[in-house]
């Protein structure tokens, strides 16, 4: 890709930042061709929602999905409900779970949800915590009943946080022998993992699953606009995903809020910007029917963004991101359920 010095400084002058040349070509340098949606994917409109490829499968998900952890946040379980499956009949059919949120109360509300049809609608996710072979094989079990279903279309090892956690999953007796016993008794059709600490973590990752002959469906990540100025995942593991035809799942967009609070970028730029990385979906907490509206906004709204616009967002987000003060998911453990409770890894 060219992008031109006069463009970005007519971009940076019109915002009012003072970026030189340098930083932006330090800026743009992940922002290759092949991290462009329009190479990895297929994308697709229908009615509200965009829609697109899951990697190298040819599964077709809505480029946003529902988080399932704030469906558990409301406190009529009726309210989630409703907010699923408007989310559904609008377009949503990325569904996300873990079988940690809310102590299973999560899972629960939606397998309540995705009764009456709704479950052939959508392509349901959920999350496991287990790292040995029985502890993964019970919270398979565990997740299903409490969906409602006798398979998911995937299912991902979660919270792989720790340069630990892949010999552990890929060990004799390990989560990863329990995954493929499910996969092939009809449990889950597909296998991926998330993470949201280190993108070394993720690389490691990768290489102790290609070294056990196992290639991975999905990957979910971190990707935002901050993302980039800090630990990035975008720079260090987005490639070699698009290069391996992986699904990319893209998470924490705003950080749960915290994001939004640097006063730098609003919801739908922060959508925009993990909607223009090769994502296939990129899943977002909704709690209420004003937040859904919001996704559909940002759905309907979206175009490929230039390289000027996304200058323009990472000027905006460099002197706040440089620390890692917003994503409190890479430099606290507030968001490290498995280390706050860690008899769930088995």
């Amino acid at each position: 890709m060219n992008f031109r010095r006069r463009d970005f400084l007519k971009t940076a002058s019109i915002s009012g930042l003072a970026v030189g040349l340098a930083a932006s070509e330090s800026l743009l340098s992940p922002l290759t061709a092949a991290n462009e949606p329009s190479q990895s994917q297929q994308t697709t409109r229908s009615g509200e929602m965009i829609y697109r490829t899951l990697g190298s499968t040819n599964e077709k998900v809505s480029a946003i999905g529902l988080g399932g952890h704030h469906i558990g946040r409301q406190k009529d379980e009726l309210e989630s409900i409703k907010i699923i499956r408007s989310a559904i009949d609008r377009g949503i059919n990325f569904m996300d779970n873990s079988w940690d949120y809310h102590n299973g109360g999560s899972e629960m509300r939606m397998g309540k949800a995705l009764q009456d049809g709704y479950r052939q609608k959508v392509f349901l996710m959920t999350k496991i915590d287990g790292r040995t072979k029985a502890a993964a094989a019970k919270q398979i079990d565990q997740s299903l009943q409490r969906l409602q279903t006798d398979h998911v279309d995937l299912m991902q090892f979660h919270e792989v946080i720790r340069l630990e956690d892949p010999d552990r999953i890929f060990a004799p007796g390990g989560a990863a022998e329990a995954m493929l016993e499910a996969k092939k008794a009809g449990k889950v059709r597909y296998i991926g993992f998330t993470g949201h600490k280190d993108p070394l973590v993720h690389l490691r990752m990768l290489e102790v699953a290609a070294k056990n002959n196992f290639h991975f469906d999905t990957v979910q990540m971190p990707l935002n606009v901050m993302d980039a100025h800090f630990r990035s995942f975008e720079r260090a593991v987005l490639p070699k995903l698009v290069q391996n035809k992986i699904g990319v799942l893209g998470m924490k967009s705003m950080g749960d809020q915290i994001i939004l609070k640097s006063n730098t970028v609003k919801p739908i730029e922060c959508l925009h910007y993990a909607m223009n990385l090769p994502t296939s979906t990129v899943i977002t907490g909704i709690d209420s029917m004003e937040i859904l509206n919001q996704a559909f906004e940002a759905a309907r709204t979206f175009q490929p963004m230039s390289q000027a616009q996304v200058a323009m967002l990472l000027g905006k987000t460099a002197k706040v991101a440089a620390t890692g003060q917003y994503e409190l998911f890479k430099t606290s453990n507030r968001f490290d359920s498995t280390a706050q409770n860690p008899t769930w890894l088995g």
